[in-house]
């Protein structure tokens, strides 16, 4: 049991959500470290900046989507995609405008938008299971502990 939940005007307690979101066209972008390590830090930016919370501050990458658990507090699933998507696209774009040049210079992003319309948002019955599963994503933060500790190993 939770003993200090939180508290809103009509509502008392936390609705954790399993988010999704994958990346237009299913390009390979989070295989580039520099891609990845922006778009963890504007996600972290915006669930500052919107209010909205982050189970452990997990955020596991695969090639072409990212996985984390969000509180919803007293939005709902939608409006939280919508806010975490929007503010991280702009700003993304912003810091790499060589992804919207055209198709054929090379742009991955000639269409408006970073993210596939749709999103995955489901209420996790077993959220450390969850957890875990997004630290096991391939860029995953287990993945990165486990190759440090690999590295360690091989230094000594």
């Amino acid at each position: 049991m939770k003993h200090n939940p939180d508290r809103y005007s009509s509502q008392v307690g936390e609705v954790w959500v399993h988010f999704m979101f994958k990346v237009k066209y299913c390009h390979n972008i989070f295989d580039n470290f520099g891609y990845r390590n922006a778009c963890h830090g504007l996600i972290l930016r915006a669930c500052n900046k919107y209010g909205i919370r982050m189970k452990d501050s997990v955020i596991g990458f695969d090639s072409n989507h990212l996985h984390t658990i969000l509180g919803m507090g007293i939005m709902s699933k939608p409006e939280i995609a919508k806010k975490i998507k929007g503010f991280v696209a702009r700003k993304f774009f912003k810091l790499f405008p060589e992804l919207k040049l055209p198709k054929n210079q090379g742009g991955k992003f000639w269409d408006s938008g970073l993210w596939s319309s749709a999103s995955y948002g489901a209420n996790p019955t077993e959220i450390n299971f969850i957890v875990n599963y997004i630290r096991t994503q391939k860029y995953g933060s287990a993945r990165d502990q486990a190759k440090q500790y690999r590295l360690t190993l091989f230094c000594d």
